[in-house]
């Protein structure tokens, strides 16, 4: 889905302060975004599960998002004389005049659910309905005792703006370098670590429960079961003391509610908000899966280890976007992406071995093609039978299901017999093929000339390896006289047709013959 980015952000009065805006898509009803502990209007965008989020509300309604005073791009406050709950509802009251919305649902998320009730409860004439998340009405019963907000507040005046807040929020997002760089940059450019101190001191005076009776407005509660930062009891409270209220509770540990399975609750919402909400083109789609697996083969040190995964995995970000791929999953060193096709993730897996090569470490990968739920992570028999694939993958191997090579007949790719494995989640073995080379077609601009690479592209273990070919030798044959493993062997011979442009392992014979008969250099 294409992310509407805002046209414009707009600067609300409220009292003496400017809360700034912003207004996106063209709903037939309005939805104003009462935004958590701290936001900033622009880095919403830059990340990927935000805009994911903001792209799907604006898709049926016209979502008008702020930040809190204090917060973001609005004007900063005085931290010694904060505003009270009351003066910050107020300030959605605002942003709602200047965005001519007479009536609105309101979606408060976190720290702006106790907004969003007490607007609801002051308000109902502009409260169309009410949707929470992860919301709670009395902060120190339901969020931090008094002891642990006093260490998140040491250590947001020490530490704040680096990301060591994430950890409060977002645990399962630890090892994502990319987000956590992301956070950080969220934590500086939205609250000073002064203001940040104060505003979780603020949020810690927060009592609601004494106006819940009074919400007239039909009401969601959509809260994660295992939630990392409120107990999922807050929403528990709220559904029996809101009359009427619904709570759906759902999987997942990271708070904020652009985290996670962001599909579920943006169709949690829509649903509750429209009656119905627009189910996908498919529930099931046909995707292709890559399962990349590193490891430290050179007893490297956890430190030298450590920098050399970082920067793979920075990297296969990067190389699975430019193969038009998607980060789906990572559980440590084993890294998960979805394709629309096959022959892209197998292009994509033979770029991730040569930056593994490059950077010093080893890679397996395994690729499957089947059906998968069109939203959320990849999950069930399909992501299982990759990820057992790329189990059996060696070192330096692209191993995929035969199906992958059927699909991918045409694309230049070549394969050579893998065997067959048995798989648990398989009634019969699972025939496999093993990615050998692409064929690298020239422009039709340029005459096409007969095969004429160099024996320097080689290096000198591969024109070992070619040479012996020549000789007529097997696999186990090269193995054994060159003291490596027949998976060694296969990996060099993969590397020698690649290189050459050679379809066959008789060809490579072929050209080491022409290199050193009478009519070679």
């Amino acid at each position: 889905m294409a992310v509407p980015r805002p046209i414009a952000t707009r600067y609300a009065r409220s009292g003496d302060v400017r809360i700034a805006y912003q207004v996106v898509g063209q709903g037939p009803f309005d939805l104003v975004f009462v935004p958590g502990f701290i936001s900033n209007l622009d880095l919403h965008w830059e990340d990927e599960g935000y805009s994911r989020l903001l792209s799907r509300l604006s898709t049926f309604s016209r979502l008008i998002l702020f930040d809190k005073r204090g917060t973001g791009l609005s004007d900063r406050v005085d931290t010694n004389a904060l505003p009270s709950l009351e003066t910050r509802m107020d300030d959605v009251r605002a942003v709602m005049d200047a965005a001519g919305s007479s009536r609105a649902a309101i979606l408060g998320a976190s720290e702006g659910a106790p907004m969003a009730i007490l607007f609801a409860a002051t308000y109902p004439e502009r409260t169309r309905s009410l949707v929470l998340y992860a919301g709670y009405a009395h902060f120190h019963k339901w969020v931090m005792d008094p002891a642990r907000l006093q260490g998140f507040i040491d250590a947001a005046e020490t530490c704040w703006g680096t990301g060591a807040t994430l950890q409060n929020f977002a645990p399962g997002r630890l090892d994502d370098i990319r987000f956590a760089t992301w956070w950080a940059r969220f934590e500086r450019l939205s609250a000073s670590p002064t203001a940040a101190a104060a505003l979780a001191r603020m949020n810690a005076e927060i009592d609601v429960r004494g106006v819940l009776g009074s919400i007239r407005a039909p009401t969601l509660l959509i809260h994660r079961r295992n939630d990392a930062r409120v107990d999922p009891d807050a929403s528990r409270y709220l559904a029996r003391k809101i009359p009427g209220a619904r709570l759906a509770e759902i999987r997942g540990r990271d708070h904020p509610i652009w985290t996670g399975d962001v599909n579920r609750v943006a169709d949690l919402i829509e649903e509750f908000l429209t009656g119905t909400h627009a189910p996908p083109d498919t529930e099931r789609v046909l995707a292709a899966l890559l399962v990349t697996r590193i490891s430290d083969t050179a007893r490297l040190g956890d430190r030298m280890w450590s920098e050399r995964s970082q920067r793979f995995h920075e990297t296969w970000r990067m190389l699975v976007g430019r193969h038009g791929g998607r980060v789906a999953d990572r559980h440590g060193e084993v890294m998960i992406s979805r394709f629309d096709g096959p022959a892209r993730a197998i292009r994509c897996a033979a770029a991730l071995r040569e930056a593994a090569q490059g950077i010093g470490i080893a890679s397996a990968q395994g690729v499957h093609v089947g059906e998968v739920e069109a939203r959320g992570p990849p999950s069930g028999l399909t992501m299982r039978v990759a990820i057992q694939i790329a189990e059996h993958a060696g070192r330096g191997s692209i191993l995929a299901s035969r199906l992958v090579a059927d699909l991918a007949a045409g694309s230049g790719l070549r394969f050579s017999d893998g065997g067959r494995v048995v798989l648990d989640e398989l009634d019969d073995p699972l025939a496999l093929v093993e990615v050998t080379s692409e064929q690298h077609l020239e422009p039709a601009c340029r005459s096409r000339m007969p095969v004429a690479a160099e024996p320097s592209a080689l290096t000198v273990r591969e024109n070992e390896v070619v040479a012996l070919i020549a000789d007529g030798k097997s696999n186990a044959a090269i193995a054994a006289e060159l003291n490596l493993s027949e998976h060694t062997v296969k990996r060099h011979v993969a590397n020698i047709l690649m290189k050459l442009d050679l379809p066959s392992r008789a060809a490579a014979a072929a050209f080491a013959v022409r290199q050193t008969g009478p009519d070679g250099p």
